[in-house]
């Protein structure tokens, strides 16, 4: 499994579509611990092109705070599970909490 978080300035970012990077960590399904983790530059912004290359780089999770309607189906298009609402933490928080199934979620940030 490949999880991404949109990050800015070493956090999550409150919208994904304008994160500075995405922090992509491999996980070890058998163990849920995280086996390596890269920063990488997101694409130029442009309509489905998150979804598309997050696809293409293997993820199959991403943990937003706030995210379009029209973004989260394009995920789900693309077979990427979408969590949406949460908040602060580093991404390395946020993955553990998730694999520990104690990740909080609130309400979606993003109106469009």
């Amino acid at each position: 499994m490949k999880i991404a978080i949109p990050v800015t300035n070493d956090k999550l970012s409150a919208h994904f579509g304008h994160c500075d990077q995405f922090a992509i960590f491999d996980i070890d399904d058998n163990i849920k611990k995280v086996i390596n983790k890269k920063d990488a530059s997101p694409p130029i912004y442009a309509p489905g092109a998150l979804p598309k290359w997050l696809h293409e780089n293997n993820v199959s999770v991403i943990i937003a705070s706030g995210m379009g309607q029209r973004a989260q189906q394009l995920f789900t298009q693309n077979n990427i599970k979408v969590i949406v609402g949460a908040s602060g933490g580093s991404p390395e928080e946020l993955v553990s909490a998730y694999l520990g199934n104690t990740l909080e979620t609130g309400d979606n940030i993003c109106d469009h």
